[in-house]
C-alpha cells in the first residue's frame, strides 16, 4: 500500500512530463497513420512499448532514489550530525546540499538549547524536592514543640503557631504534588474510603486554619464509600478548604459544608463542598483550573499564587475525579467531586 501511495505520488508529481509524453505519442501516431498507413498497428505497439520503457526505468531509479533519500533524511531528523549530514548530501542533488547544511546548523543549535533546558530543568526540580524534604524537619520540630511545650506558651501564640505550622505545611505539599506531576511514576495507592469520614480527617488537619478564620463547619448525608488513593484525595480537600479560608467574607460567621449524595441515576458518588465566601466572577469561572491564573478577586490577595485548583484538577484527573466548580447566587462557592462508583476495590 505503501508503494502504491508513493507511485501515485511520483506520477502526480511528474504528471506535466506524462502528459507531454502522451500528446507526443498521438502526434507520432498521427504522423505514422499518415506516413505509413500499412504499418499503423506495428508503428503504434513499438512507440508504446518504447514509452512504457522510457517511463518505468526512470520511475524505478527515481523511486529508489527517493527511499534512499527518505531513509537519510528520517536518520539525519533523529540524530542531525555531521555523519547523517553527509549521508543525507550523498543521497540528495548538489542543489539541495546548501539547505541541507543551514538546516543541519540549525537543529544543532536548537538542540543543543533544548539539552541546556532539559539539564536546567532537572537541577531545579532536584533542587525543589531536597528542599521540600528538608524542610519538613524544621516542621516536625516545630510540631514536637507545639506538642511538648505547649504548657510554656500562652494559648494565643500556641494557636496562631499551629496556623503558622499548618499554613506552611500546606504550601509545601502544594509544591511537593506539583514537582511529582510530570513523573513518570506516580505511588498512588487505591482503597476503599469513606469519604464523609475522610472529610473530616481533613478538616482536622486544616483546623488551626479553620479556627483561625472562625469557620463553621457542618456535613450532611451519607457516609458513600469510593475508591481512591487518600493521599492524593486529602490533598484536593487540603487546597479546596485553604481557598475557602482564603476567600472568605467578614460580613457574616464563615461556613463550609460537605455533603455526599449517591446518585444511583448515573452511578456516581457525589461530594459537594459549599461555602460562603467572596464567590467567583462568572467571567473568571472558565479559566479557575488554568495554571496561575488567580482572577479578579486573587488579584487584589497578594498570597493568591493560583497553583490550588491547577493542582486540583491535575490531581483529580489521575483519580479519576471530575471537578466543577459554581459560584453561588448568593455568594460562595460550590466545589463538587464526582467519583465514579465501582461495585467491589481492585485486584479482586
Amino acid at each position: 500500500m505503501k508503494k502504491l501511495h508513493t507511485l501515485l505520488t511520483y506520477i502526480s508529481s511528474n504528471r506535466v512530463w506524462l502528459i507531454t509524453l502522451v500528446c507526443l505519442d498521438l502526434f507520432f501516431a498521427f504522423l505514422a497513420w499518415v506516413a505509413y498507413p500499412r504499418d499503423f498497428l506495428n508503428l503504434v505497439e513499438l512507440m508504446i512499448f518504447v514509452s512504457f520503457v522510457a517511463l518505468v526505468i526512470p520511475f524505478a531509479c527515481a523511486i529508489h532514489r527517493r527511499s534512499k533519500i527518505d531513509t537519510a533524511f528520517r536518520r539525519f531528523l533523529l540524530e542531525p550530525d555531521d555523519t547523517n549530514e553527509y549521508l543525507l548530501c550523498e543521497s540528495t542533488p548538489a542543489s539541495m546540499h546548501p539547505y541541507i547544511h543551514e538546516l543541519a546548523h540549525h537543529l544543532r543549535t536548537q538542540l543543543e538549547y533544548v539539552n541546556e533546558q532539559q539539564l536546567k530543568i532537572t537541577d531545579y526540580e532536584s533542587y525543589i524536592e531536597n528542599w521540600v524534604h528538608e524542610i519538613k524537619k524544621p516542621l516536625s520540630l516545630m510540631t514536637l514543640l507545639l506538642d511538648n511545650r505547649k504548657d510554656e506558651m500562652s494559648p494565643l501564640v500556641h494557636t496562631r503557631m499551629l496556623y503558622v505550622r499548618d499554613h506552611t505545611r500546606q504550601n509545601v505539599e502544594q509544591i511537593l504534588y506539583f514537582s511529582r506531576l510530570g513523573a513518570a511514576h506516580k505511588d498512588y495507592y487505591f482503597e476503599l474510603l469513606p469519604i464523609l469520614e475522610t472529610c473530616k480527617e481533613a478538616v482536622e488537619d486544616n483546623l488551626s486554619l479553620l479556627e483561625e478564620a472562625h469557620f463553621s463547619v457542618t456535613y450532611s448525608g451519607n457516609n458513600c464509600t469510593a475508591i481512591s488513593d487518600k493521599k492524593g484525595f486529602m490533598f484536593i480537600l487540603g487546597q479546596i478548604i485553604s481557598n475557602s479560608v482564603k476567600y472568605a467574607t467578614h460580613d457574616a460567621t464563615p461556613a463550609i459544608h460537605f455533603s455526599v449524595s449517591d446518585n444511583k441515576e448515573i452511578g456516581q458518588i457525589v461530594l459537594s463542598i459549599c461555602d460562603n465566601g467572596t464567590g467567583i466572577p462568572a467571567s473568571d469561572l472558565p479559566f479557575v483550573f488554568d495554571k496561575g491564573f488567580t482572577g479578579d478577586v486573587g488579584s487584589y490577595l497578594s498570597r493568591s499564587t493560583g497553583m490550588g485548583l491547577y493542582l486540583v484538577q491535575q490531581m483529580a484527573s489521575d483519580l479519576t475525579i471530575k471537578v466543577d466548580i459554581h459560584s453561588n447566587t448568593n455568594g460562595g462557592t460550590t466545589v463538587i467531586l464526582t467519583f465514579p462508583k465501582v461495585e467491589r476495590p481492585l485486584g479482586r
